[in-house]
């Protein structure tokens, strides 16, 4: 079986002890690739660095995350625009709006989703959005761009099956990640109601760790965790679901032409 981790941040400062181990072990856990999306200018290096030292393995985006919105949002946009002038990336991501931490800079984020949004159809990528308590925002913010070709995934989609109905409707895919091994969560309904042709899998490493290593610091060969629980919930096979939702990644994110070398 081959699985794509769309979404992990396997640059932070979390990994740096036994980074090149970790990505061991996804290689040997049948991951063929780890997306990285970025925060802000500041994680770009690191970012880049694990690029280019698991090349064809670890793959970047660019953007700027919404809880790094501030004051000089609009400086750090152009940094997000002349990275993508300069280098390959699969994705703007991660972007969106969060306003469960801080409502200060609202319109700001609003500012910068519908920018990001602009720059993914510029250069015809997929757009890589986060959402905590802000689902309904940013519906509204990307209402404009409906029929525009916009396409991409809600990164750990928070919301319930009507909300997921209105995501397909926009042409994008439900990002699932560890959550949906938790008890209680909407997340299982989601998948059940939505199916496998919308999902892509993601870690969010080193966050958000699937049972059972809840609470502990995630990472991507945990991907194999979730594929199972998700097989469970559908009624399918890990194969069926490796295989769909490696497919839904690699048209997703371009990926079919990239050659896989560690």
């Amino acid at each position: 079986m081959h699985w794509i981790d769309t979404h992990n941040h396997i640059y932070l400062p979390e990994f740096d002890h036994d980074r090149p181990q970790v990505v061991e072990r996804a290689l040997e856990a049948g991951v063929k690739h780890l997306l990285m999306p970025n925060v802000d200018s500041k994680t770009l290096p690191q970012m880049m660095e694990a690029a280019s030292r698991f090349h064809g393995v670890c793959l970047p985006m660019a953007a700027l995350h919404p809880t790094s919105v501030k004051p000089d949002f609009e400086e750090e946009l152009l940094k997000v625009e002349q990275m993508l002038k300069e280098n390959k990336f699969v994705a703007v991501g991660e972007s969106g709006i969060d306003l469960y931490w801080d409502k200060t800079y609202y319109k700001e984020q609003v500012i910068a989703l519908r920018r990001q949004a602009e720059l993914a159809l510029e250069h015809e990528l997929p757009l890589v959005i986060h959402s905590r308590n802000a689902l309904d925002e940013i519906f509204e913010t990307l209402n404009d761009f409906r029929n525009s070709g916009l396409r991409g995934v809600f990164h750990c989609f928070p919301g319930d099956a009507a909300q997921a109905a209105r995501v397909l409707d926009m042409g994008f895919f439900i990002g699932v990640g560890g959550v949906v091994t938790y008890k209680n969560g909407l997340l299982a309904e989601v998948v059940q109601y939505v199916g496998l042709q919308h999902i892509i899998l993601e870690t969010d490493a080193p966050y958000l760790a699937p049972v059972p290593h809840r609470g502990k610091r995630n990472e991507p060969s945990f991907i194999q965790l979730i594929g199972h629980r998700v097989a469970v919930i559908t009624g399918s096979t890990p194969e069926q679901v490796a295989g769909i939702t490696t497919n839904n990644a690699i048209q997703l994110f371009g990926l079919k032409n990239i050659d896989h070398q560690n």
